[in-house]
């Protein structure tokens, strides 16, 4: 089956923008940010702008199911101070309820930081607190965990962290995980090597579920392998090279899902789908 690989657009102009760019781009799938991701609130989406947007999708060839919007960073849902916390579960009510008038489904998110006040294990269960505030308070649109490079205090790289926020979420149909592979290799995971590739994909299934997975995000690292650090560079021109992406794009594990390119230089995503969309054929 074809993969649907895309990238992570701009959605300068208004979001009716986003599918418009990414068609131009020879995609299949697209992500994008709900709003201006630096700013904690934006004006509401008009009628046209959702309008266009469902006219883009449709002229683009586009299914709600392959697009995959992205949070904003300022949203940590593990923060330990009261407001803070507020404020972001009410960020992230937003952004679902942006997505809903746009007719998607999904919302991909970083879990976010202890900030070093609480333990991880503390940390990972007031994500899951947050998360069931804010779908309590929406409708129809998953909340989809990203996994990360490990940076500092932040949560989610190792399965077992993503398992146990999932297990803490309340409603399992709107929580699912997205997996981006420079995040895994600065986290320790080498998909450079096939038998490591595969083992992880089995621990994956086993403690979180393939099934709960809702896209990935396709990324060569800058960082080395288990640096911890999260730099993204083009395919091929990284530290985890070509192949891992090859590999990734001849799996049948992954036919349905959004694979979304958040490489650099925005010049080569054209070649980079194209590259991915022929490899995946061979």
């Amino acid at each position: 089956m074809p993969k649907f690989i895309g990238a992570h657009v701009s959605i300068a102009g208004g979001v009716e923008q986003a599918p418009r760019h990414a068609a131009a781009l020879g995609a299949r799938a697209f992500a994008m940010f709900t709003k201006n991701q630096r700013q904690w609130s934006a004006p509401a989406y008009t009628a046209d702008g959702c309008a266009g947007f469902a006219e883009g999708l449709r002229a683009g060839g586009f299914e709600a199911r392959h697009v995959l919007p992205h949070a904003s960073y300022l949203i940590n849902l593990a923060n330990p101070g009261a407001a803070a916390n507020a404020r972001a579960v009410d960020a992230l009510v937003d952004e679902l309820q942006r997505c809903r008038a746009l007719g998607l489904d999904c919302l991909n998110l970083h879990p976010g930081s202890s900030l070093g006040q609480v333990s991880r294990e503390d940390a990972v269960a007031r994500v899951a607190g947050s998360v069931n505030r804010a779908l309590a308070r929406t409708e129809g649109v998953m909340v989809v965990l990203e996994n990360t490079a490990g940076q500092g205090n932040t949560l989610g790289a190792s399965f077992a962290e993503l398992a146990a926020m999932l297990a803490g979420i309340h409603d399992a149909s709107r929580a699912g995980i997205c997996l981006d592979t420079a995040h895994l290799f600065a986290a320790g995971v080498d998909w450079r090597d096939a038998a490591v590739y595969a083992a992880s994909l089995r621990e994956f299934d086993g403690v979180v579920g393939l099934r709960r997975l809702r896209g990935l995000h396709l990324n060569d690292s800058k960082s080395s392998l288990g640096s911890r650090v999260d730099r993204h560079e083009s395919l091929g021109a990284g530290r985890l090279g070509w192949a891992p992406f090859e590999r990734i794009v001849r799996d049948a594990r992954f036919d349905g899902l959004p694979l979304i390119l958040e490489t650099p230089d925005e010049s080569l995503w054209p070649l980079e789908i194209r590259g991915l969309a022929e490899a995946g054929t061979r």
